[in-house]
Parts: C-alpha cells; sequence; structure tokens
C-alpha cells in the first residue's frame, strides 16, 4: 500500500506537543513551513488521506494534532480506537511528518503553540462556521498564520462507525431505528 511507511518505527514520528513546538521552530528558522491539521481520525479513511495528503503539499511538514480521548464528544463508545492507537496510525502515513495527541478539547491552544504556518481544515467546515472553528481560526490569526480549507471527498468517521459498526445490542438498534 502506498500510503503506509514500511519501517514500523511510527513512534519517532510522536511527539510531546512541547517537544514538538521547540522542533517545529528550528524548522521554521531554515525556512521550513509548517502545516497543522486537527481532528479525531478516530478511523482512518480514504477522505482523511487525501485531506493530509493535499495538506501536506502546502509546505515542508506535516503535523497531525489528535483529540484526547477524554474530549472526543461523538457519541456513545466513542472514540472507537484509543489516542495512542489513533495517533500510530497516523504516524504510519507517509505524508505525516509528526503527530501529537492534543491536551485540550479545542485546537485553539496547540495552534498558539506550535505556530504553524498553515492551519487546514477539511471543507466541510468552511461553511459550518462553528465556535470552535471560529475560535480556531481567530487562533490562527494570532499567531500571523493563515487558514486553508481542503476540497476533496468529503466523509465523517462518525457516519461510517454509525452506519457499519455494531455497537448496539439488536433490541436497542431496533427500538432506536423505530424511535427515530
Amino acid at each position: 500500500m502506498r500510503h503506509m511507511n514500511n519501517n514500523h518505527n511510527t513512534g519517532s514520528k510522536v511527539k510531546d506537543l512541547e517537544e514538538l513546538a521547540a522542533l517545529l521552530g528550528q524548522e521554521q528558522t531554515k525556512g521550513k513551513k509548517v502545516i497543522l491539521c486537527h481532528g479525531v481520525f478516530d478511523l482512518l479513511h480514504i477522505g482523511h488521506i487525501r485531506y493530509l495528503e493535499r495538506a501536506k503539499k502546502l509546505g515542508d511538514i506535516l503535523v497531525v494534532t489528535l483529540t484526547q480521548d477524554r474530549y472526543v464528544n461523538k457519541g456513545p463508545h466513542r472514540p472507537a480506537f484509543t489516542e495512542s492507537l489513533r495517533a500510530e496510525v497516523l504516524a504510519a502515513l507517509d505524508c505525516v511528518d509528526y503527530v501529537a495527541v492534543n491536551k485540550w478539547p479545542t485546537a485553539v491552544e496547540t495552534i498558539k503553540l506550535l505556530r504553524p504556518d498553515i492551519y487546514a481544515k477539511g471543507a466541510e467546515y468552511k461553511d459550518n462556521r462553528t465556535d470552535e472553528i471560529l475560535s480556531e481560526a481567530a487562533a490562527v490569526e494570532s499567531v500571523g498564520s493563515q487558514i486553508e480549507f481542503i476540497e476533496d471527498i468529503t466523509s465523517s468517521s462518525s457516519h461510517l462507525i454509525n452506519r457499519h459498526l455494531e455497537i448496539f445490542p439488536e433490541e436497542t438498534r431496533d427500538y432506536l431505528k423505530d424511535f427515530s
């Protein structure tokens, strides 16, 4: 598979946020352009892969930060995969240079700490301006960065998990189906 890193040393890509901030600062002084993507990435799919590949083309170093398990607010039994497993699978992608688990509920503090040149979000957020996205956009502006919206296949891990993975017993699914 062309997207998977074969060296199984994905742990070297997974960094602590403070360590990553220092490393990225050094790279930026050398003229390297840093792109930051942030999300849950619970069930990696083709939409995620294309989003990350396109984000990488915007600069030199692609950093992906993950929402901590305790802040994932996607419904019962979520995230389906722990933050360490989600970090490992993202680190296995060739286009991803570094991965870190976020310490806060949103990317706002992470943007301020890492100071990326570009903060890349999926196109589905361009017109869906939630308080979280507006706060992230303000953080991007505060550090002199820019936000880019990546156009490609839009698909939701939550939609895929809810549609294809059975997390409830049959009686509960029947009740929910009848209720809806």
